[in-house]
């Protein structure tokens, strides 16, 4: 309580201070009684002294005055308060709710530090957007798409592809998530976006931030040039509501699944995978490599990383370079991605209408994400036998929100059978799902670029 009243004091202080400067600026006039040949008497010494002193004084009065215009308290805005109160919503829900503390903590501080009020165009090199700033150079990873094929490497290196590789056709319910995408794609066309905007604005329902600002960077950055037209740097905002959504799954996926699945649908057992042997890990990297890279070539930034990180773990001949990919690259890397994009979302260049419209289309494109793998699980029982029944909770694993849609799968799956693990069931899809939305990135930045 006593820091908090010294620092209202001192904003007082400060506050008061400035309009008595404003105030007590100018000339004063001669002391009361003191006429003008009062004034010129005296010794030259004494006159040259009060001149410096007036001089010192004027300079002083200067400094304070230039002091106060580039301080915050003279810059602020109502829009830079609420940006601010944004980035400390993204930091409580990280700490008090654990909501994906690793990305929504970074974000968060990126927040508040791009929403820092200063003079604007006063050659500072302060903000993410002025050259020669700091921000400005780390945000270049984000600007050339540098960030994301790092992140993959990472994710990599930390995944296990067993269960996908036991249960290949679990694959289906990934691509079948990335319904999302393209829905939302024509959703934003219907809205007057540009066919690059949409695209970029489409890969949201992927929920995989890192391929969002690896296809934001390239259809949506604010140079590219589409029919005569500059498209429009959406990458701030695309990249806060993808990371936004990631961060919501365990609260927007739950009702979906229980809107769109039955009782007896989600007390569905599945038969345990089967165990896989060292060749098919290290085979599966390198087939999926020359596959997914013929089929979307344009995909290969993402992919490759991806699938070279996988070989690094399944190798285990590469034990210190896997390692230093799932530990301290991919940290480095994400704070670096998170608080860059967080600073920009300055709020004279986020706070618009185009904004909101994508967290609208984004929310819309994950719940139709989310509802595609549901269904499709839910069609596929159609064609299989008891034994082989799909429990349909793990086609909302499809998204690539991983593990964070898997583990919301496991925990419903307990809810309503505390013995039905389905958590490495779930992981086939969702690995896939991540694939799944690299080629549908790709896809979109060959036909749109």
């Amino acid at each position: 309580m006593k820091q908090l009243l010294t620092v209202f004091a001192i904003i007082g202080f400060l506050t008061l201070a400035w309009h008595g400067i404003s105030h007590y600026g100018g000339n004063h006039a001669p002391v009361h009684g003191q006429t003008e040949a009062g004034a010129r008497q005296g010794s030259g010494t004494y006159s040259n002294g009060a001149a410096e002193w007036g001089d010192s004084r004027s300079q002083t009065l200067q400094g304070l005055r230039t002091f106060f215009e580039f301080s915050g308290f003279m810059n602020i805005t109502w829009a830079n308060v609420f940006m601010i109160t944004i980035g400390l919503v993204f930091i409580f829900l990280a700490i008090r709710y654990e909501y994906e503390p690793l990305l929504l903590i970074p974000i968060g501080t990126g927040i508040i530090i791009g929403n820092m009020p200063f003079v604007r165009d006063a050659g500072l090199e302060i903000g993410v957007y002025e050259e020669g700033s700091v921000l400005n150079y780390l945000y270049f990873g984000v600007l050339e798409g540098l960030y994301p094929p790092l992140i993959f490497l990472g994710i990599g290196a930390m995944t296990d592809f067993s269960s996908l590789i036991s249960n290949p056709r679990l694959m289906l319910l990934g691509a079948a998530a990335q319904v999302g995408i393209f829905l939302t794609f024509l959703g934003a066309l219907s809205l007057g976006f540009l066919l690059p905007e949409a695209g970029a604005i489409g890969i949201i329902g992927g929920a995989d931030g890192p391929t969002a600002i690896f296809l934001s960077s390239k259809l949506a950055d604010g140079v590219l040039i589409f029919e005569g037209v500059t498209v429009r740097n959406l990458i701030g905002p695309i990249a806060i509501a993808a990371y936004s959504y990631m961060a919501l799954v365990p609260v927007i996926q739950p009702p979906i699944m229980r809107l769109l699945t039955t009782r007896k649908e989600r007390l569905i057992r599945m038969k345990p995978p089967r165990a896989v042997s060292r060749l098919e890990k290290i085979l599966f990297p390198l087939i999926g490599l020359i596959l997914t890279a013929l089929i979307s070539p344009s995909s290969l930034p993402l992919l490759g990383m991806l699938f070279f990180g996988n070989l690094l773990k399944e190798s285990t001949v590469t034990r210190r370079l896997a390692e230093t990919a799932r530990g301290s690259m991919i940290d480095i890397v994400t704070i670096l991605l998170g608080l860059t994009v967080g600073a920009s979302t300055q709020a004279d260049i986020f706070l618009t209408p185009t904004s909101v419209l994508i967290f609208a289309l984004g929310a819309v494109s994950f719940m139709i994400a989310t509802a595609g793998g549901l269904i499709f699980a839910k069609v596929m029982n159609l064609f299989l036998g008891d034994q082989d029944k799909i429990n349909p909770l793990i086609g909302a694993a499809g998204v690539s929100a991983v593990p964070d849609s898997a583990r919301v799968v496991q925990h419903e799956g307990l809810r309503y059978d505390p013995t039905n693990h389905l958590l490495m069931h779930a992981m086939a899809p969702n690995v896939s799902g991540v694939i799944g939305s690299a080629v549908a990135a790709g896809i979109l930045l060959s036909f749109l670029l």
